[in-house]
Protein backbone atom coordinates (compact mmCIF):
# COMPACT_ATOMS: atom_id res chain seq x y z
CA UNK A 1 0.00 0.00 0.00
CA UNK A 2 1.32 3.03 -0.92
CA UNK A 3 1.49 6.39 1.45
CA UNK A 4 0.36 9.87 0.65
CA UNK A 5 0.82 13.36 2.33
CA UNK A 6 -2.47 14.47 1.06
CA UNK A 7 -4.79 15.69 3.47
CA UNK A 8 -8.13 17.62 3.88
CA UNK A 9 -10.64 19.74 5.78
CA UNK A 10 -14.57 19.41 5.57
CA UNK A 11 -16.28 22.54 4.86
CA UNK A 12 -19.72 23.94 4.36
CA UNK A 13 -20.97 21.65 1.63
CA UNK A 14 -17.30 20.76 0.54
CA UNK A 15 -14.00 19.26 0.90
CA UNK A 16 -10.05 20.95 1.22
CA UNK A 17 -7.72 18.82 -0.30
CA UNK A 18 -3.97 19.81 0.01
CA UNK A 19 -1.41 17.93 -2.05
CA UNK A 20 2.56 18.52 -2.10
CA UNK A 21 2.06 20.83 -5.69
CA UNK A 22 -1.45 22.10 -5.58
CA UNK A 23 -4.56 22.87 -2.93
CA UNK A 24 -7.90 22.60 -4.57
CA UNK A 25 -11.36 23.49 -2.80
CA UNK A 26 -14.51 21.75 -4.22
CA UNK A 27 -17.86 22.96 -3.15
CA UNK A 28 -21.36 21.55 -3.74
CA UNK A 29 -23.24 24.35 -4.85
CA UNK A 30 -27.36 24.35 -3.91
CA UNK A 31 -27.91 23.56 -7.62
CA UNK A 32 -26.07 20.66 -7.38
CA UNK A 33 -23.07 21.45 -9.41
CA UNK A 34 -19.77 21.16 -8.28
CA UNK A 35 -17.51 24.08 -7.96
CA UNK A 36 -13.23 23.91 -7.49
CA UNK A 37 -11.18 26.25 -6.49
CA UNK A 38 -7.51 25.17 -7.17
CA UNK A 39 -4.52 26.99 -6.39
CA UNK A 40 -0.84 26.19 -6.73
CA UNK A 41 1.12 25.12 -3.21
CA UNK A 42 4.06 28.23 -2.15
CA UNK A 43 7.24 27.09 -2.03
CA UNK A 44 8.44 25.71 1.25
CA UNK A 45 11.10 28.35 2.70
CA UNK A 46 13.81 27.91 5.03
CA UNK A 47 12.23 27.23 7.77
CA UNK A 48 10.83 23.98 6.71
CA UNK A 49 13.90 22.69 7.04
CA UNK A 50 14.54 23.11 10.41
CA UNK A 51 12.91 20.51 12.56
CA UNK A 52 10.71 21.65 15.45
CA UNK A 53 10.39 24.72 13.85
CA UNK A 54 8.90 23.89 10.73
CA UNK A 55 5.79 21.84 12.55
CA UNK A 56 4.99 24.55 14.27
CA UNK A 57 5.23 27.24 11.28
CA UNK A 58 3.20 24.04 8.71
CA UNK A 59 0.70 24.00 11.73
CA UNK A 60 -0.23 28.16 11.53
CA UNK A 61 0.01 27.89 8.03
CA UNK A 62 -2.58 25.31 7.21
CA UNK A 63 -4.77 27.06 9.72
CA UNK A 64 -4.80 30.14 7.49
CA UNK A 65 -5.68 27.75 4.48
CA UNK A 66 -8.28 26.11 6.50
CA UNK A 67 -9.55 29.39 7.50
CA UNK A 68 -9.65 30.77 3.57
CA UNK A 69 -11.44 27.86 2.54
CA UNK A 70 -14.04 27.84 5.29
CA UNK A 71 -15.19 30.93 4.40
CA UNK A 72 -14.82 30.36 0.12
CA UNK A 73 -17.34 27.58 1.15
CA UNK A 74 -19.71 29.53 2.90
CA UNK A 75 -19.82 32.15 0.18
CA UNK A 76 -22.17 29.13 -1.41
CA UNK A 77 -24.36 28.66 1.50
CA UNK A 78 -28.17 29.84 0.18
CA UNK A 79 -29.49 32.38 2.61
CA UNK A 80 -32.81 31.31 4.00
CA UNK A 81 -36.29 32.64 2.22
CA UNK A 82 -34.22 34.51 -0.21
CA UNK A 83 -33.18 37.37 2.37
CA UNK A 84 -30.39 39.52 1.51
CA UNK A 85 -27.75 39.68 3.52
CA UNK A 86 -27.29 43.35 5.27
CA UNK A 87 -23.70 44.25 6.49
CA UNK A 88 -23.48 45.77 10.18
CA UNK A 89 -22.30 48.76 11.06
CA UNK A 90 -19.23 47.16 12.36
CA UNK A 91 -18.63 45.88 9.22
CA UNK A 92 -19.35 48.81 7.16
CA UNK A 93 -16.52 50.55 9.25
CA UNK A 94 -14.11 47.45 8.93
CA UNK A 95 -14.79 47.44 5.11
CA UNK A 96 -14.25 51.43 4.94
CA UNK A 97 -11.13 51.45 7.19
CA UNK A 98 -9.62 47.63 5.08
CA UNK A 99 -10.83 47.70 1.79
CA UNK A 100 -9.83 45.03 -0.26
CA UNK A 101 -7.83 43.42 2.83
CA UNK A 102 -10.71 43.07 5.23
CA UNK A 103 -10.87 39.36 4.25
CA UNK A 104 -7.19 38.57 5.18
CA UNK A 105 -7.57 40.46 8.19
CA UNK A 106 -10.43 38.39 9.05
CA UNK A 107 -8.92 35.52 8.57
CA UNK A 108 -5.37 35.96 10.16
CA UNK A 109 -7.88 37.31 13.13
CA UNK A 110 -9.86 33.96 13.20
CA UNK A 111 -6.81 31.97 13.20
CA UNK A 112 -5.49 33.56 16.71
CA UNK A 113 -9.11 33.63 18.00
CA UNK A 114 -8.65 30.13 17.56
CA UNK A 115 -5.58 29.40 18.64
CA UNK A 116 -6.27 31.74 21.89
CA UNK A 117 -9.50 29.65 22.53
CA UNK A 118 -7.68 26.13 21.94
CA UNK A 119 -4.76 27.46 24.04
CA UNK A 120 -7.31 28.68 27.12
CA UNK A 121 -9.49 25.87 26.89
CA UNK A 122 -7.47 22.75 26.65
CA UNK A 123 -4.00 24.18 27.72
CA UNK A 124 -4.85 26.88 30.69
CA UNK A 125 -8.14 25.50 32.05
CA UNK A 126 -6.37 21.98 32.94
CA UNK A 127 -3.42 23.55 34.75
CA UNK A 128 -5.40 25.70 36.56
CA UNK A 129 -7.95 22.55 37.68
CA UNK A 130 -5.12 21.03 38.22
CA UNK A 131 -3.54 23.49 40.89
CA UNK A 132 -6.25 22.56 43.14
CA UNK A 133 -5.48 18.92 43.72
CA UNK A 134 -4.03 18.25 47.39
CA UNK A 135 -0.43 16.92 46.40
CA UNK A 136 3.35 17.93 47.39
CA UNK A 137 5.01 20.16 44.79
CA UNK A 138 8.53 19.93 46.15
CA UNK A 139 9.14 16.39 44.66
CA UNK A 140 9.63 15.25 40.90
CA UNK A 141 7.09 12.55 41.91
CA UNK A 142 4.29 15.16 42.71
CA UNK A 143 5.38 17.23 39.53
CA UNK A 144 4.82 14.35 37.60
CA UNK A 145 1.30 13.31 39.30
CA UNK A 146 0.20 16.64 38.93
CA UNK A 147 1.18 16.83 34.82
CA UNK A 148 -0.43 12.90 34.65
CA UNK A 149 -3.62 14.42 36.85
CA UNK A 150 -3.56 17.36 34.20
CA UNK A 151 -2.70 15.40 31.12
CA UNK A 152 -6.45 13.20 31.77
CA UNK A 153 -8.14 16.47 32.61
CA UNK A 154 -6.94 17.79 29.29
CA UNK A 155 -8.25 14.61 27.36
CA UNK A 156 -11.71 14.57 29.41
CA UNK A 157 -12.20 17.94 27.55
CA UNK A 158 -11.23 17.28 24.38
CA UNK A 159 -13.65 14.30 24.81
CA UNK A 160 -16.00 16.61 25.85
CA UNK A 161 -15.77 19.11 23.46
CA UNK A 162 -16.07 16.51 20.55
CA UNK A 163 -19.41 14.90 21.97
CA UNK A 164 -20.73 18.44 22.01
CA UNK A 165 -20.07 19.36 19.03
CA UNK A 166 -20.81 16.44 17.82
CA UNK A 167 -24.05 17.10 18.79
CA UNK A 168 -24.94 19.94 16.69
CA UNK A 169 -27.00 19.01 13.91
CA UNK A 170 -25.32 21.29 10.82
CA UNK A 171 -21.76 19.53 12.24
CA UNK A 172 -23.47 16.22 10.62
CA UNK A 173 -22.81 17.06 6.97
CA UNK A 174 -19.41 18.34 8.12
CA UNK A 175 -18.51 15.01 9.40
CA UNK A 176 -19.67 13.12 6.69
CA UNK A 177 -17.89 15.22 4.58
CA UNK A 178 -14.45 14.20 6.59
CA UNK A 179 -15.83 10.79 6.33
CA UNK A 180 -15.79 11.19 2.31
CA UNK A 181 -12.52 12.82 2.90
CA UNK A 182 -10.73 9.66 4.65
CA UNK A 183 -12.57 7.06 2.41
CA UNK A 184 -10.72 8.71 -0.94
CA UNK A 185 -7.53 8.85 0.58
CA UNK A 186 -7.99 5.37 1.51
CA UNK A 187 -8.75 4.51 -1.82
CA UNK A 188 -5.76 6.07 -4.02
CA UNK A 189 -3.35 4.79 -1.05
CA UNK A 190 -4.62 1.47 -1.87
CA UNK A 191 -4.46 2.58 -5.45
CA UNK A 192 -7.60 1.40 -6.53
CA UNK A 193 -9.22 3.69 -9.13
CA UNK A 194 -11.50 6.91 -7.70
CA UNK A 195 -14.37 5.67 -8.38
CA UNK A 196 -17.96 6.94 -6.36
CA UNK A 197 -18.21 2.45 -6.03
CA UNK A 198 -14.69 2.03 -4.91
CA UNK A 199 -14.38 5.06 -2.74
CA UNK A 200 -17.44 3.64 -0.28
CA UNK A 201 -15.94 0.41 0.52
CA UNK A 202 -13.15 1.92 2.95
CA UNK A 203 -13.83 3.50 6.22
CA UNK A 204 -14.60 6.84 7.77
CA UNK A 205 -11.13 6.56 9.89
CA UNK A 206 -7.78 7.29 9.05
CA UNK A 207 -4.64 7.57 11.03
CA UNK A 208 -3.32 11.14 9.71
CA UNK A 209 -6.68 12.76 10.77
CA UNK A 210 -6.17 15.90 12.39
CA UNK A 211 -7.54 14.60 15.58
CA UNK A 212 -4.31 12.07 15.93
CA UNK A 213 -2.36 15.34 15.46
CA UNK A 214 -4.70 17.04 18.42
CA UNK A 215 -4.26 14.04 20.75
CA UNK A 216 -0.97 13.47 20.13
CA UNK A 217 -0.28 17.29 20.98
CA UNK A 218 -2.04 16.08 24.35
CA UNK A 219 0.02 13.33 25.21
CA UNK A 220 3.67 15.08 24.07
CA UNK A 221 2.90 18.41 26.45
CA UNK A 222 2.63 16.18 29.62
CA UNK A 223 5.75 15.12 28.34
CA UNK A 224 7.40 18.34 27.89
CA UNK A 225 4.84 20.18 31.01
CA UNK A 226 6.68 17.52 33.59
CA UNK A 227 10.42 18.93 32.81
CA UNK A 228 9.37 22.18 33.67
CA UNK A 229 8.59 21.98 37.60
CA UNK A 230 5.30 23.01 38.86
CA UNK A 231 5.21 27.03 39.82
CA UNK A 232 2.23 28.75 40.85
CA UNK A 233 -1.01 29.48 38.42
CA UNK A 234 0.60 32.35 36.66
CA UNK A 235 4.05 31.13 35.84
CA UNK A 236 2.52 28.26 34.81
CA UNK A 237 0.32 29.71 33.03
CA UNK A 238 2.94 31.81 31.17
CA UNK A 239 5.65 28.74 30.15
CA UNK A 240 2.82 26.68 28.95
CA UNK A 241 2.11 29.22 26.53
CA UNK A 242 5.81 29.81 25.58
CA UNK A 243 6.01 25.89 24.85
CA UNK A 244 2.96 25.57 22.84
CA UNK A 245 4.77 26.46 19.64
CA UNK A 246 7.77 23.63 21.00
CA UNK A 247 4.42 21.37 21.80
CA UNK A 248 3.06 21.38 18.18
CA UNK A 249 6.52 21.41 16.57
CA UNK A 250 7.37 18.35 18.54
CA UNK A 251 4.06 16.59 18.21
CA UNK A 252 4.43 16.92 14.03
CA UNK A 253 7.52 15.55 14.09
CA UNK A 254 6.45 12.52 15.80
CA UNK A 255 3.71 11.71 13.96
CA UNK A 256 6.15 12.48 10.35
CA UNK A 257 8.43 9.94 11.97
CA UNK A 258 5.38 7.28 13.04
CA UNK A 259 4.07 7.31 9.53
CA UNK A 260 7.55 7.37 7.57
CA UNK A 261 8.11 4.31 9.55
CA UNK A 262 4.92 2.61 9.49
CA UNK A 263 5.60 0.25 12.57
CA UNK A 264 4.28 -0.44 16.22
CA UNK A 265 4.72 3.52 17.03
CA UNK A 266 3.04 4.33 14.25
CA UNK A 267 0.00 2.09 15.57
CA UNK A 268 0.31 3.51 19.39
CA UNK A 269 -0.02 7.10 17.68
CA UNK A 270 -2.77 6.47 15.70
CA UNK A 271 -4.83 4.51 17.98
CA UNK A 272 -6.42 7.43 20.08
CA UNK A 273 -7.09 9.11 16.95
CA UNK A 274 -8.86 6.91 15.21
CA UNK A 275 -11.16 6.13 18.49
CA UNK A 276 -12.07 9.82 18.57
CA UNK A 277 -12.94 9.71 14.90
CA UNK A 278 -16.25 8.13 15.78
CA UNK A 279 -17.36 11.54 17.00
CA UNK A 280 -15.71 13.30 14.52
CA UNK A 281 -16.44 11.43 10.93
CA UNK A 282 -19.67 10.20 9.74
CA UNK A 283 -20.28 7.61 7.05
CA UNK A 284 -21.28 10.08 3.53
CA UNK A 285 -23.83 9.56 0.37
CA UNK A 286 -22.63 9.38 -3.10
CA UNK A 287 -22.87 13.47 -3.65
CA UNK A 288 -20.55 13.85 -1.21
CA UNK A 289 -17.95 11.06 -2.08
CA UNK A 290 -18.21 12.99 -5.77
CA UNK A 291 -17.09 15.88 -4.30
CA UNK A 292 -14.20 14.48 -2.57
CA UNK A 293 -13.25 12.98 -5.41
CA UNK A 294 -12.88 15.90 -7.80
CA UNK A 295 -11.24 17.74 -5.22
CA UNK A 296 -8.77 14.82 -4.41
CA UNK A 297 -8.19 14.44 -8.32
CA UNK A 298 -7.10 17.85 -8.66
CA UNK A 299 -3.80 17.57 -5.65
CA UNK A 300 -2.16 14.27 -7.62
CA UNK A 301 1.27 15.08 -7.87
CA UNK A 302 2.66 14.67 -11.42
CA UNK A 303 4.45 11.39 -12.31
CA UNK A 304 7.86 13.37 -11.61
CA UNK A 305 6.51 15.04 -8.26
CA UNK A 306 7.18 13.99 -4.76
CA UNK A 307 4.38 12.75 -2.44
CA UNK A 308 6.86 10.73 -0.02
CA UNK A 309 6.82 11.00 3.63
CA UNK A 310 9.98 12.93 5.13
CA UNK A 311 11.01 14.03 1.89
Amino acid sequence: MKKTTIGGQALLEGLLMIGPEFRATAIRKPDGEIVIDKKPQKPKGKLSRIPIVRGAVNLFSQMVIGVKALMYSAEFVDLEDGDKYEPSKLEKWLDEKFGDKIADVAIYFSVVISILFSVGLFILLPNFIANFIPIKRDSSSGVVILNLIEGAIRVGLFIGYLALVSLLKEMRRVWEYHGAEHKTIHCYEHDDELTVENVRKYTTKHPRCGTSLFFTIMIISILIFSFTGWHNVFLNALIRILLVPVVAGVSLEAIKFAVKHDNWLFKIFSAPGLMFQAFTTREPDDSQIEVAIAAFKEVIPAENGSDEWGK
